[in-house]
């Protein structure tokens, strides 16, 4: 049977390191070939390539009437990022070409788009994703196609004023029991500046003044929120990635953190310039006052790919781009850091009803710092807080 002389159909990207899988930028030529194999002499009507990059965010909503469900409603939509076919193989004449039985190999190559593209993403109610698909048309044969993703990382240089800029903040309030006020508890936190990257130690300022009559406990948090939109309605996830706990801090007294170290996990980048799709960081400090809700003060964050330049250097290069990219990912298998704590314990009432404000969640789905998702390619930390360890796993989505 025809179908038998194909005995191997592949696409090979080019990639400076062998082990490594490639990553790319807005304006980058993305280089390969189509490995064709074949057990014996075939004809060919052509064999056509075809590139595409997409943004799409899906969820669904039930709305409940007593016991019954009245209703699910559907939100989708869909942002195109990048459109390209190729022609491999194809006679002029519009005949068929006939290969003989052996290996067969057709390069490729394609400029990706020179406006911003969107980092590699995948998510609980969405995805940002790059891939080539290849079909092979051959006479009274199936369509045979085979479809590989790449990844595509858009640099965020921290080395910019608004990235550079220090964040500070102040925050007070009165600690009540039902009509009792038990006095005011303020928060005073500053940060060096707004930008960092994975694996970095943000030093944490911070002056806590408790003016109450009970011990309070300062604790510093960073914050992953996945935002997905879709006809003009919002899905938020939001994850706890790293922790910081202070002493507890007596009646009537005062504790300050000079440069207090909260350590960033391997995280994927900022994810700012997509229209469906936004993920965004957010240092918190926070006072667990005993018999009443947290007093938080926020403080955001952009996780870059480029770090900060020694000596006020402000050049680089797109392989140191792609270096550090790669040297996040490498820190993800490296590092076994101890669960965060469950989102909803760092978090008061009124927010944690404000997030949960689409469709109701099942149980699993509540424990948001139980899966961190990273972009594709990267490495995903699925924390285990009932085993008190980290695993790291490769994500590798399957096509779509």
């Amino acid at each position: 049977m025809i179908f038998d002389k194909v005995k191997k159909f592949d696409i090979v990207f080019d990639s400076p390191e062998i082990d490594s899988p490639p990553v790319f930028s807005s304006g980058d030529v993305v280089s390969g070939k189509v490995v064709l194999e074949l057990g014996g002499e075939s004809k060919i009507e052509s064999l056509k390539l075809h590139a595409e990059g997409f943004a799409k965010v899906h969820w669904t909503e039930s709305r409940s009437a007593g016991s019954s469900t009245a209703y699910t409603q559907n939100y989708s939509d869909e942002v195109e990022y990048l459109n390209r076919r190729e022609l491999l193989l194809q006679a002029d004449n519009g005949e068929l070409t006939i290969l003989p039985a052996g290996k067969h190999e057709f390069p490729f190559s394609f400029q990706l788009p020179e406006e911003t593209l969107v980092t590699s993403f995948e998510g609980k109610h969405g995805s940002i994703r790059y891939w080539v698909k290849v079909k092979l048309h051959r006479p009274w044969c199936t369509v045979r196609k085979i479809k590989k993703e790449f990844t595509v990382i858009e640099p965020i240089d921290i080395n910019t004023p608004a990235l550079l800029a220090p964040q500070a903040g102040t925050k007070d309030k009165n600690a009540r029991v039902w009509y009792r006020n038990f006095g005011q508890v303020s928060v005073t936190a500053k940060i060096d500046r707004k930008g960092y990257t994975p694996g970095e130690v943000i030093p944490v300022f911070a002056e806590f003044d408790n003016a109450t009559s009970r011990s309070i406990v300062p604790k510093a948090y960073i914050t992953q929120t996945q935002t997905f939109i879709a006809r003009g309605t919002m899905k938020q996830k939001r994850a706890v990635v790293a922790t910081l706990c202070g002493d507890p801090v007596g009646a009537r007294r005062r504790e300050t953190w000079h440069g207090r170290a909260i350590k960033i996990p391997p995280v994927g980048p900022s994810i700012l310039q997509c229209r469906i799709i936004k993920v965004e960081y957010t240092l918190k400090v926070c006072v667990d006052v005993p018999g009443t809700s947290k007093l938080f003060l926020e403080l955001p964050l952009v996780m870059g790919t480029i770090p900060l330049h020694p000596f006020g250097s402000r050049t680089s290069s797109v392989s140191s781009q792609y270096s550090v990219n790669l040297e996040w990912i490498r820190m993800a298998i490296a590092e076994q850091p101890e669960p965060p704590p469950e989102y909803s314990s760092v978090v008061t009432d009124a927010e944690a009803v404000q997030n949960s404000s689409s469709a109701p969640c099942s149980p699993a789905e509540d424990e948001l710092s139980g899966l961190l998702e990273r972009p594709l390619m990267a490495y995903v930390q699925e924390f285990r807080p009932h085993c008190g360890t980290a695993r790291w796993t490769p994500t590798l989505s399957p096509a779509a």
